[in-house]
């Protein structure tokens, strides 16, 4: 191993000598990896393909106590850290050039406590190993939708999906964490422990510390639920969507229905017409009893002339990869995102206009339903705070080669500012880009302030700044 340029919190270049890197390895039960170590590359890549930094050092950690170690070094020595989960965050915060990666992918454990209606997870660890442990018992945590989404990131920032206009966002089920904070100490959050820590855990992002675990509250869903598509052709989107509002409008806690418009992929229930061809697809998920929600989705079903209608019961965790296929990684993707009220004509309008004209038969505009539980947890509860959006929207730019770069995020940022005028000003901070510092402050809200005291209180330094940051108040 030789000495090494780094990069440190300052955003200065220095040099580390390689016994201290050695050092550091010999502490870890975990490995450590330089630029020129066997899977090095494959150890830095991350979801998103526009991000390719390339760390000094990249520590993949065995536990808690590798990861104090890191932090700990780190100080030492002033190094830049990022922070990796599951490494599909859109911005790429996972990963820095020229600094310490502190990787927490090996750290996937998962433990179910089924008659205490409890989980705990690993801070690497993915929705989909958290649902194939805790289905096992008939029980789910709300998360994501993509299975291949690490729980921390999605946790920190809130998390939302399909279960959580029944049970709440990901933050509303968490019980306690267990978090190596900027002094590299081990301190365990909860309701009654560091309870200003936990509250600012809970949509604060990766501002507050290394989370090594998380306990969550499981619910017993059963082990299958009815869902599935109901794919329309675009030039019935207009009608379908006013009839969607207002179904939803109506909607049981029970029921989860989002939309996509985007060019139809090859799946096999599509006629081969319709492949390549702009659709507009309901995406729906009833948890509960399931003849209440065949009557439940009876209208939505029965509405307009549909190319294809694939609602049925589903095992719980094949639904909850059923988009993976769509989403692997290595594609190059840019996102831009808005939250909602309602859907009025015009956005109805903004939305049919950008969906005539797609930039890549990958690009689609995600629309996902929210309100229900989430909406009925105070605003001032947890440090995610926007409860009263109804809808969000995923302006989801992706592509392949990174010719099509400057053609589809053009497409991307004229729909977002189209579509700004219905929005409620907010954003979901796991859904923000690395270029929009600008609207970091609309992402916590209300809770901002509150968040730049706790700041100064658990990383006056600012240490964690690889994240959509909160900078400590002076």
């Amino acid at each position: 191993m030789a000495d090494m340029t780094v990069k440190t919190n300052r955003g200065t270049s220095t040099t580390l000598d390689a016994s201290l890197a050695q050092t550091l390895a010999k502490s870890m039960r975990g490995e450590l990896l330089t630029p020129e170590s066997s899977g090095f590359d494959a150890a830095r890549a991350i979801w998103n393909a526009m991000i390719d930094r390339r760390p000094a050092l990249i520590a993949r950690c065995a536990g808690a106590d590798d990861v104090v170690a890191c932090v700990r070094f780190a100080r030492q020595h002033d190094l830049l850290v990022a922070v990796r989960g599951g490494g599909h965050n859109i911005a790429g915060n996972a990963v820095c050039d020229g600094g310490l990666m502190i990787d927490l992918s090996r750290m996937k454990a998962v433990q179910v406590d089924a008659a205490k209606k409890t989980v705990r997870v690993e801070g690497g660890a993915t929705l989909g190993d958290l649902d194939q442990a805790t289905q096992e018992h008939g029980l789910a945590t709300p998360t994501g939708i993509n299975s291949t989404t690490g729980v921390a990131g999605l946790t920190l920032g809130g998390g939302f999906g399909w279960l959580s206009r029944k049970y709440g966002l990901s933050i509303d089920n968490l019980l306690s964490a267990s978090v190596v904070t900027a002094a590299g100490e081990k301190l365990t959050v909860s309701e009654r422990e560091n309870p200003d820590l936990f509250w600012a855990l809970r949509g604060g992002g990766g501002n507050f510390g290394v989370v090594t675990s998380f306990e969550f509250r499981a619910h017993p869903i059963g082990k299958e639920v009815l869902s599935g598509l109901i794919v329309h052709p675009l030039s019935q989107a207009r009608d379908v969507l006013r009839f969607y509002r207002d179904f939803v409008a109506k909607a049981p806690d029970e029921l989860a229905v989002w939309f996509v418009l985007r060019k139809a992929p090859p799946l096999p229930f599509l006629p081969e017409q319709w492949h390549g061809k702009e659709i507009l697809a309901l995406a729906a998920c009833w948890c509960g009893d399931q003849a209440a929600g065949e009557r439940a989705l009876q209208p939505l079903r029965s509405f307009g002339d549909k190319i294809a209608d694939v609602i049925q019961p589903h095992p719980y965790v094949a639904w909850q990869s059923v988009l993976d296929p769509l989403l692997t990684p290595g594609q190059r993707n840019y996102w831009k995102s808005h939250e909602f009220l309602n859907i009025p004509d015009g956005l109805i309008d903004v939305l049919l206009n950008a969906a005539a004209k797609l930039p890549d038969p990958q690009t689609e505009l995600a629309f996902a339903q929210l309100g229900g539980a989430i909406s009925r947890v105070p605003a001032d509860a947890t440090a995610y705070s926007h409860r009263e959006a109804n809808f969000l929207i995923n302006v989801h730019g992706r592509w392949s080669d990174s010719a099509s770069d400057a053609r589809c995020t053009a497409w991307a940022r004229d729909l977002f500012k189209a579509c700004g005028p219905f929005s409620t000003g907010a954003v979901y901070v796991n859904f923000l880009t690395a270029d929009e510092e600008d609207r970091v402050k609309m992402a916590y809200g209300p809770s901002y302030d509150r968040l730049a005291k706790l700041k100064k209180k658990y990383d006056p330094t600012n240490f964690f700044r690889l994240n959509q940051n909160i900078r400590p108040v002076s």
